[in-house]
């Protein structure tokens, strides 16, 4: 107990303690955290879709049909016909031959790994992948590689004197950089080496493609055979649980062989129902996507305007990088006394040095909302100039 008290003390005297916000309202562009009515602009709710009037009509009605919880594992008797209605929707939507359905693409991640990789294989991992990638090599017990960020001679060259590899694994969109992954050198590095590509699409999906498909249909390449896509519910579709899409053998095995789907209790029916809504509305309401990249360009014209330097992202994802951890926090804090929520994003999440605001944007968002956020930034950072390093300035 000691030697946990005594980590704690120092993760705060470090300033990398985390504390949760207690929020009493529903996403949304306005929020009420704290009993403070803020302006967010850190949600993953992209499409803005969490409280839309439809998904909350199909959840409601399913719950008083299905009721509440599913009771049991998918393969004892928690899959309901709204489960297997979805997967099928997911399925014909993404172009492939199954989908299933999982908890969490935490689980999803962990699941795949698990069932295809034996501890003799080679998984190759883009650095700033997602924890719950880099957790999935560690469980499959797999050896884990890992390349430079969004280098693809680099992996090529790695994988060939390695004597090839199992699986590459990596990011749609990177979620904390706001990137996207060269997809289509990732496809070709793969099927050369004749491995596995699992890409989590959790910041695609909805956002990039054909009809929000994401970022496989962004870069125009097909799901299938020894291609992967892991999928979450519960950002841009405003919802909750997670996917992954291909052949027809992949998700067989994946239910014979994937402890994270076969050992856990399957998501509410009643989830499943508003996600189908929800695919409708990801899949016909394109004007949404419209919206949010008219959203996102004018935030980067108006920060270009004023001197912010921006990472090079046209993704829901805007970082402005701080660097130190102190001033991060100091500019977060900053924002919330002018009613702005946007979290400090501290290592380890992101490299020593890397600290960063993740300003996020929704198509529920507004114009007004964006010019006030750019307000809000150029009189944190004039006032606080003197004390907090802000963010680095272009030249």
């Amino acid at each position: 107990m000691k030697e946990l008290a005594s980590a704690l003390t120092l993760r705060r005297a470090r300033k990398l303690y985390r504390e949760r916000r207690i929020l009493d309202s529903p996403q949304g562009p306005e929020v009420v955290v704290e009993n403070q009515r803020c302006l967010a602009f850190c949600s993953n709710d992209y499409l803005g879709l969490a409280n839309h009037p439809a998904l909350v009509e199909a959840l409601q009605q399913a719950a008083g049909r299905y009721g509440v919880g599913a009771g049991a594992a998918h393969l004892v008797s928690g899959h309901s016909a709204l489960h297997h209605a979805l997967e099928e929707e997911l399925a014909e939507w993404t172009g492939t031959q199954r989908a299933l359905l999982f908890s969490t693409g935490y689980m999803a991640n962990l699941g795949v790994a698990s069932a295809l990789l034996r501890r003799s294989d080679r998984l190759f991992e883009d650095r700033l992948n997602h924890a719950s990638l880099l957790d999935a090599a560690r469980l499959s017990g797999a050896r884990l590689l890992r390349y430079e960020h969004a280098d693809m001679a680099r992996l090529a060259a790695r994988i060939e004197a390695a004597g090839g590899c199992a699986m590459v694994a990596s990011d749609g969109v990177f979620s904390m950089d706001g990137d996207l992954a060269g997809l289509p050198d990732l496809a070709r590095i793969a099927d050369a080496s004749g491995a596995w590509l699992l890409i989590d699409d959790a910041h695609g999906l909805g956002v990039l493609g054909e009809g929000g498909r994401g970022s496989y249909s962004h870069f125009d390449v097909a799901i299938g055979g020894n291609r992967i896509l892991m999928g979450t519910l519960g950002k841009a579709f405003g919802s909750f649980g997670a996917f992954v899409a291909g052949s027809e053998v992949l998700i067989e095995t994946l239910i014979q062989s994937a402890r994270t789907y076969i050992y856990t209790t399957a998501t509410p029916p009643a989830l499943a129902a508003a996600t189908r809504t929800a695919l409708t509305l990801v899949r016909d309401e394109g004007w949404r996507r419209e919206k949010l990249g008219a959203l996102i360009e004018r935030f980067r014209d108006g920060a270009r305007a004023r001197g912010f330097a921006l990472m090079p992202s046209r993704t829901p994802i805007q970082p402005l990088l701080v660097g130190g951890t102190a001033a991060a926090l100091s500019l977060s804090a900053a924002l919330r006394d002018c009613g702005i929520l946007v979290p400090a994003i501290r290592p380890p999440t992101v490299p020593e040095g890397a600290a960063r605001l993740r300003i996020t944007f929704s198509a529920a968002h507004r114009e007004v909302h964006i010019d006030r956020l750019l307000e809000a930034l150029e009189q944190c950072l004039a006032g606080r100039s003197r004390r907090v390093a802000g963010p680095k300035r272009l030249r």
